[in-house]
């Protein structure tokens, strides 16, 4: 009569053991939940990241990524679209623009991650509503022959009278760049610039990548581009140079723009999207991004880099806050697309 009751127990001792796996490892077998992130960096860049983080972490990660065609605004109007439902838990910026939109509207959330502490302050929010990380800056790319700008300035300089190519203004980091010259001269001085670069006959490209491709062609001497177009033409043995521009002495220096980490205002799963915004900023994640073919600049120190990428500790900044400047990119739309021919 005994031995049911052993058959009994031992099953019961089963069935608590498997509720126990399960409440402790989540029901489809997963060790340790998801997370959802939203993603403007490239997906080539920014997908073996994110791959690794669920491989050291065990957290399943989902992961909507921009597209060519929506240029970096698809997955933050998504964002927006879904403030009163956030489906997202992270969104990787591939500039901190769009942070600062975000946090503006209310849809990120503070946090203060602990890798943040290396990174200057100059590229966070001092509220932590964003945290940059492996930055891009405005480099000018030159034809390696001859002698070489040291400036932007150059553009309105008649000795680079149509010489010079540069992106078009209301697309991209380019819109970043003109936004942050209007933020830091104000409108008339910007302006002056503005108008001295088409009476000096710089061309205006498409993008960034057809403007390198001119100056890699010989068509133009020079253009200002972003630091990773730069950097892969060097790498791919094109007859060309970088150039941080106006880093002497009391220059306005180059404009950086980071990548930003920011975390969603009640997203799905708040703790998993801390341990992923940790992940983005560590030095590690950093390190990856040097040596890819982005070549993204470290903002901690000490960071192992490939010969090519800037080290951020020896390069002159630009002195931008971000906020003024999405605010300038908002006012001077009208401007730009008169400029521009629009």
């Amino acid at each position: 009569m005994g031995w049911p009751v052993v058959r009994y127990k031992n099953q019961l001792f089963i069935i608590v053991g498997l509720i126990f796996l399960m409440v402790f490892s989540g029901c489809d077998g997963r060790t340790a939940g998801k997370v959802v992130a939203y993603v403007s960096e490239d997906r080539v860049f920014s997908e073996p990241i994110l791959m690794d983080f669920e491989r050291d972490t065990g957290i399943e990660i989902k992961a909507v990524y921009d597209t060519e065609e929506t240029k970096s605004t698809g997955v933050m109007n998504r964002l927006i679209a879904e403030r009163d439902n956030p489906q997202a838990d992270v969104y990787w910026a591939n500039e901190p623009i769009r942070a600062v939109v975000l946090k503006r509207k209310g849809i990120s959330e503070s946090y203060l991650s602990p890798n943040a502490a290396g990174i200057p302050s100059v590229f966070k929010d001092r509220e932590g509503y964003w945290t940059g990380f492996s930055a891009r800056a405005r480099v000018l790319i030159v034809s390696g022959e001859g002698g070489a700008p040291k400036s932007i300035f150059a553009y309105i300089d008649k000795e680079w009278k149509n010489k010079s190519v540069i992106a078009n203004p209301l697309f991209g980091t380019t819109t970043s760049w003109v936004s942050a010259l209007f933020s830091i001269w104000g409108d008339v001085k910007a302006k002056d610039f503005m108008e001295g670069m088409k009476a000096n006959g710089a061309k205006v490209a498409a993008s960034n990548g057809e403007s390198t491709a001119l100056v890699i062609n010989k068509e133009f001497v020079f253009s200002l581009v972003d630091s990773d177009d730069a950097a892969n033409a060097i790498r791919e043995g094109k007859p060309v140079k970088q150039i941080y521009p106006d880093q002497e002495e009391g220059g306005i220096g180059c404009l950086v723009l980071p990548n930003a980490a920011v975390l969603i205002k009640g997203g799905p799963d708040p703790e998993n999207g801390k341990k992923l915004m940790d992940y983005l900023l560590s030095t590690e994640t950093e390190r990856k991004l040097a040596f890819a073919n982005c070549a993204q600049i470290p903002l901690h120190k000490g960071v192992e880099m490939p010969s090519g990428v800037g080290n951020m500790e020896k390069i002159r900044v630009m002195n931008v806050d971000y906020e003024s400047v999405m605010e300038k990119m908002l006012e001077i739309q009208p401007y730009l697309k008169k400029w521009a021919g629009y």
